[in-house]
């Protein structure tokens, strides 16, 4: 085992942006967060500063690259390195269908001798470590003898930090939202895997969404990567720091996490980006709590907007204690 467990926040998709890695900060110092998967044709091409920039306050943060040509996930990992970024992960995981029609995401699991260059080349351009996220196999390539295969390989390239959604993809007749659900859960081959390769650094995703789960992972693995939790119940890490890395600072409420939250969601709506941008990553803060049902009325009815910043959120914690 590593000396010190990583827990992390996986990449999500529409999620995982700028704003939502603010606010998890105000709720874990510690766990490692993630991009939203970036493809290196957007990165070579397209807006840099609004495709990568973040915050300081935001760090650790990885930036997770979906591609499949060496020399351009080369040149993306030298550009997240010089951009600040702690980390670069290859996505080789994702099913959707305009990943595999790019030919990157899961469907390079059926290639681990092209993966791995790719890591070679990534590894040669940075100084930071380069790292993988992919599925327990695809299709009809998922015995546990294809993913030790597919894992070998890429370990002889160099990578050290293998992090494994503990599922298999159909990349056909399944969608991306299936592929998250109906394959099973097959944690024990993850477990395995640590046995067998035990100078790896090995992660454990799917399907984990407490604290409690995450503990009894981390007898078996290095690291557990938690994904939709962090966004249908984010308060679970409020507490991340203290029950697993044994931090004694202050749990915060969860109030005190939101008017702490009152400067930074000020300046971006003097910066006219509307309320809700930020705000939707919150929407679940009081999940299972008295007056949830308001807090995401009154902020969805009323978050639209680039005026208001911090008074709308306010008025929203006020119709929760007016009921």
């Amino acid at each position: 085992m590593s000396q010190s467990p990583i827990i992390s926040v996986a990449p999500m998709m529409d999620y995982t942006d700028r704003h939502f890695r603010y606010v998890m900060r105000k709720f874990t110092k510690k766990t490692l967060l993630y991009t939203e998967m970036i493809t290196t044709q957007a990165i070579i091409h397209g807006d840099r500063h609004k495709l990568l920039d973040f915050s300081e306050a935001e760090k650790p943060v990885s930036l997770q690259l979906g591609g499949d040509n060496p020399q351009q996930l080369a040149e993306c990992a030298k550009i997240g390195e010089d951009w600040g970024y702690n980390e670069i992960n290859l996505n080789v995981g994702c099913p959707s269908s305009r990943v595999q029609n790019g030919n990157f995401g899961a469907c390079l699991m059926a290639k681990p001798e092209i993966v791995a260059k790719c890591v070679e080349e990534m590894q040669k351009a940075v100084n930071i470590p380069v790292t993988i996220k992919h599925r327990i196999g695809i299709d009809d390539q998922d015995s546990y003898e294809d993913m030790i295969n597919f894992v070998k390989i890429i370990a002889e390239s160099g990578c050290q930090r293998f992090i494994i959604h503990a599922r298999k993809a159909w990349l056909q007749g399944l969608s991306p939202k299936e592929n998250r659900n109906i394959p099973p859960l097959r944690y024990q081959e993850v477990y395995q895997l640590k046995q067998d390769f035990p100078h790896l650094t090995i992660e454990i995703n799917g399907g984990i969404t407490t604290i409690e789960e995450t503990k009894h992972h981390l007898n078996f693995v290095d690291g557990v990567m938690i994904g939709r939790a962090a966004y249908d119940n984010p308060y679970v890490f409020a507490s991340i720091d203290q029950e697993i890395y044994g931090e004694d600072y202050p749990i915060l409420t969860r109030e005190e996490i939101i008017e702490s939250l009152y400067p930074y969601i000020d300046f971006w709506a003097s910066k006219k980006l509307k309320l809700n941008t930020i705000m939707r990553h919150l929407l679940q803060i009081f999940a299972k709590q008295s007056g949830t049902k308001q807090w995401k009325r009154y902020l969805s009815e009323n978050g639209n907007t680039f005026n208001g910043g911090s008074d709308i959120v306010r008025q929203a914690l006020k119709t929760m204690s007016n009921e």
